[in-house]
């Protein structure tokens, strides 16, 4: 049994990502551009925020921050996305979500560049996904990969469960795993007979964002746990995954916090730098 250093993982990954910015800036004078925005004020949001922009001032990026208040129109917003996208200082621009509910999300989605889409959320980058064929891989999928391939987890031919179907995580895992050649299986809230789908998992992924919701008897021996979730409880985080209890019957398992979580920004990170080679590219 062992638990998944998810802050190691992405400490190693930011290392590498500043390294080859300072060579990429010595050979171009330019440096990557990551544009965030969010809308209104939301403290969980806000707080992510804050720290992409010190990630990016860490590694070597240019920050472009947009806070824009709560009763922002979808038309100014729309305006301001067409802006970022013709700055070409700007490589990744980041829509920070959930957004208030007279804007459409898959309206603004869809109206950034499928270049800058660094969440890879964008029609264009989830039919790619599907295809096996992914410009920008969506960032805590890949980060979930990352952490399976640093413990040397041998995805080929193994059992995957996923609990939780969301665009964001659920779906866009699925076909990573199966790209990997997983046997995977999607559970959701009209599963039948959950516990039995998921004792058969190998590499058991939660993403429902229930707190400790997966108990020891819903999980197989010597199984690999990947703990998406975040929950608030009193005033501890919590995963989707009831973790002391289940780190005795398992052979890794990422804790909340400090596992998938910090891999997600990392991933962030390593998108925008392939958006940036990818234009560097384009123009030389």
């Amino acid at each position: 049994m062992g638990i998944i250093d998810g802050k190691m993982v992405a400490s190693q990954i930011k290392g590498n990502i500043a390294d080859e910015i300072k060579i990429l800036e010595q050979k171009t004078g330019k440096i990557p551009g990551l544009a965030v925005v969010l809308v209104g004020d939301d403290p969980a949001s806000a707080v992510y925020i804050r720290n992409k922009n010190k990630t990016c001032k860490k590694l070597g990026f240019q920050s472009f921050e947009n806070i824009l208040p709560e009763n922002t129109s979808e038309l100014t917003l729309l305006n301001l996305i067409d802006t970022l996208n013709n700055n070409d200082r700007v490589n990744g621009i980041l829509v920070q979500l959930p957004l208030p509910s007279h804007i459409s999300s898959n309206k603004i989605l869809e109206a950034i560049d499928p270049k800058k889409d660094v969440d890879g959320f964008h029609l264009e980058n989830v039919g790619r996904l599907v295809t096996g064929n992914a410009t920008f891989k969506p960032c805590t999928p890949a980060g979930i990969i990352q952490l399976l391939d640093h413990y040397e987890v041998n995805i080929d031919g193994k059992n995957a469960v996923v609990l939780g179907r969301s665009n964001i995580v659920g779906k866009p895992i699925f076909f990573l795993l199966m790209e990997r050649n997983a046997t995977v299986t999607i559970c959701h809230s009209h599963t039948k007979n959950l516990s039995t789908i998921t004792q058969s998992a190998d590499i058991l992924i939660a993403a429902i964002g229930k707190p400790n919701f997966v108990t020891k008897d819903m999980v197989k021996n010597g199984a690999v746990v990947i703990d998406v979730g975040i929950n608030r409880v009193g005033d501890k985080l919590v995963g989707d995954v009831d973790f002391q209890p289940v780190l005795n019957k398992v052979n890794l398992i990422t804790p909340v916090p400090g596992g998938v979580g910090p891999m997600t920004i990392a991933m962030l990170m390593l998108n925008t730098l392939q958006a940036f080679k990818n234009f560097i590219s384009l123009k030389i």
